[in-house]
């Protein structure tokens, strides 16, 4: 009896206890999942330094200071021949799959041995570099290859208008198109009609940065037109870009991160070049192609064609014509291009109009809206030596891109959290505290990433009170190796309900950019993967970007 008792103790003790854990992670889970800024921020260590001002440059550096070396962009193919020509191409004409016509092209070329009426063989290297950049390679004569070919002739007429020098020789190698991708259930079936519904606030699409992607600035134009097709830089047509730009949730860093968006179902429409859209089955089956703005007809441009001499200029008419012939041209039609032949663009534009377009971006592209920003350091010990130069030196040299009506603070980490520089509007003062953070930074100790996105985020929502209206963003320049503090679920519901977008840039080749990548996912932001080669030129495109 005694024992039938005590097991029937245990059992109700065993049982209790097991109702007892169960009751304890459900509310443990619950709290987890239901944490404010305000409620996580009283578990982490949070200092604040006084700021201390120092001297900041006021030279009139610009992006091209920054381009790395060329051979960060290394050679899809090369060549060895009495006469080499390097073509610098945009990338879907030199990667992989049906984004490889120029390489196999040229790798043909190469093989038959092609020689010069006086004997002379001829060899083609491929440099893939997207349009933007390449432009700024010509324009900054930092590299100079003999023969180059963007998107779009808007690059063409950048580079001539910002001091480089490029001839038109061939104004179509490749046919393509940009379009204006729908969902195939809307009831909008023209880029006029799609433009209107997002002023309206009826839809939202995706666009990427019109200073860097040919699809981007064939965009901004189109919209400027759309305002006012007599006069693209009227007030009128300024008044109806505000109108769309104010109903776009954000312009996309790349095309890879407009894509992840618009299949995450954040956007209803984006923009593509066909040649790409009809070769991805899961973009071409949700969405409707909607052909917009000029062709993107893949020109070629002799580079400084007064340096070349006789003989690179007859090798460039036959590697010309051997692109030109019906083998090459049915490669290229295998690979999506050479379609839409029908659509016509009775619009040109010259250097000086791409240029005040994207003066006109930059100064309207928040529609005056305040931007809120915090850029919060890793300090923590992986990031010592290089990184942490670089993180400091792109800090420095981007802060030029930074415009004054902006609001600014600076946050470094390791174990702990340091408020190093409080929000404040970057006028020439808050640069100089700025800098003054800067400067005081270094490496060692552990990697709290999360707690300081927390208190950035705090500082934030704390500074919004006085500007209800602003946009705002915080930028995380680490190596992403989070060891200490909150992790990334923890803090995701509270970063979502911020809708606060974290910019994730890495500093070095093994960062966990995996982490990064998530981290930036949650409000749709950008991931920027470098190492110390590029990073300053990347963050200062970023900044001259978002800004």
């Amino acid at each position: 009896m005694k024992k039938s008792n005590s097991v029937i103790i245990v059992g109700v003790v065993f049982a209790v206890v097991i109702v007892f854990l169960l009751g304890v992670f459900a509310i443990i889970k619950s709290s987890s999942k239901g944490r404010t800024t305000e409620s996580m921020l009283k578990h982490i260590k949070v200092k604040e330094n006084e700021p201390t001002k120092a001297s900041i440059s006021l030279d009139d550096n610009t992006l091209y200071d920054e381009l790395p070396e060329i051979t960060k962009y290394p050679l899809a193919v090369d060549a060895n021949a009495d006469i080499v020509l390097e073509v610098m191409t945009s990338p879907e004409k030199a990667g992989d799959d049906y984004e490889s016509w120029l390489i196999d092209v040229a790798k043909e070329f190469n093989k038959s041995n092609v020689t010069t009426d006086d004997g002379k063989t001829i060899g083609i290297q491929v440099r893939p570099v997207s349009s933007g950049l390449a432009a700024d390679y010509i324009i900054s004569n930092k590299h100079t290859p003999q023969l180059f070919t963007p998107s779009n002739y808007l690059w063409g007429e950048y580079v001539n208008a910002n001091g480089g020098n490029v001839t038109m020789y061939n104004e179509r190698l490749v046919g393509n198109t940009a379009g204006l991708l729908i969902d195939k259930n809307s009831e909008y079936k023209t880029f006029e009609d799609i433009v209107g519904a997002v002023q309206e606030g009826k839809i939202n699409i995706g666009y990427t940065n019109p200073q860097t992607s040919s699809t981007g600035m064939n965009m901004l134009l189109s919209i400027l037109v759309y305002g006012d097709p007599e006069n693209p830089f009227s007030d009128k047509a300024i008044e109806s870009f505000n109108k769309f730009q104010n109903n776009i949730p954000f312009v996309a860093y790349n095309t890879m991160q407009m894509r992840d968006s618009a299949q995450k179902g954040t956007l209803d429409g984006m923009i593509l070049e066909y040649q790409t859209y009809i070769n991805e089955p899961n973009v071409n089956k949700l969405y409707n192609f909607i052909p917009f703005g000029i062709r993107h007809d893949n020109p070629l441009y002799i580079v400084n064609e007064d340096l070349l001499s006789d003989g690179e200029k007859d090798a460039i008419k036959i590697f010309n014509d051997y692109c030109m012939d019906s083998s090459s041209q049915s490669i290229a039609t295998r690979y999506g291009f050479n379609a839409n032949d029908d659509y016509k663009s009775d619009r040109q534009f010259t250097g000086s109009e791409v240029n005040k377009a994207l003066e006109m971006y930059k100064a309207n592209k928040d529609n005056g809206k305040d931007i809120i920003a915090v850029f919060v350091a890793d300090c923590s010990g992986s990031m010592y030596g290089d990184p942490i130069i670089q993180l400091k030196e792109s800090l420095s040299n981007g802060m030029q891109y930074i415009n004054e009506n902006n609001y600014v603070g600076l946050v470094s980490y390791s174990d702990d959290v340091t408020i190093e520089v409080p929000i404040a509007k970057f006028d020439m003062n808050q640069k100089s505290y700025f800098q003054g953070g800067i400067n005081g930074l270094t490496a060692n100790g552990s990697t709290a990433s999360y707690d300081a996105v927390v208190v950035a985020m705090d500082m934030i929502e704390k500074e919004k009170v006085n500007h209800p209206d602003a946009k705002a963003m915080i930028f995380l320049l680490s190596d992403g190796y989070q060891n200490v503090g909150y992790d990334l679920s923890t803090i995701t519901p509270a970063l979502k309900e911020s809708n606060i977008p974290v910019y994730t840039i890495s500093y070095t080749a093994e960062a966990d950019t995996d982490a990064m990548r998530k981290l930036s996912e949650v409000n749709e932001a950008a991931t920027i993967n470098a190492d110390s080669e590029d990073i300053v030129y990347k963050i200062k495109s970023l900044f001259n970007s978002q800004m």
